[in-house]
């Protein structure tokens, strides 16, 4: 399970290094792809073959099943850590996520989210104020 926050900042070629809590998890080789609101998200390899299936049964019908499809595994590429524990975020991925310098690296749950840090601190801002109404919707559900 992939939890915490971290702050790093990606070099002036492309690499990031991540956290080694997060490496040790992720294994040599590791999926990254462009995420929602406009982040990257990063998943084990196992973890990446269940989400695969999944979208692989949504109805080929369907143009929101297409796009998202189109969209998640267009911008899918497969990394890896070099020896200092740096991974090269292609740039695609860097343009989606706006990553430019610092970013933060959080870990949620099954999944590694990479954060420009100006829009992780915009997107706390934003969403705080209404946590308390979503852990409401989420206990109706119950979470």
């Amino acid at each position: 399970m992939f939890m915490g926050e971290y702050l790093h900042s990606i070099d002036n070629k492309g690499r990031l290094i991540l956290p080694a809590k997060f490496r040790e998890e992720l294994g040599e080789r590791f999926i990254a792809t462009k995420g929602l609101d406009n982040c990257l998200f990063v998943y084990t390899c196992a973890e990446w073959a269940i989400l695969e299936e999944k979208l692989k049964k949504l109805p080929l019908a369907k143009p929101e099943a297409r796009a998202f499809v189109r969209f998640f595994f267009s911008g899918a590429a497969e990394l890896e850590c070099d020896k200092q524990g740096r991974v090269l975020l292609p740039p695609n991925l860097r343009e989606h996520a706006r990553l430019d310098k610092d970013v933060v690296v959080i870990g949620v749950s099954t999944r590694i989210e990479i954060w420009d840090k100006t829009a992780w601190e915009d997107y706390n801002c934003q969403i705080s104020p209404t946590v308390a109404e979503i852990a409401e919707t989420l206990a109706d559900l119950g979470i």
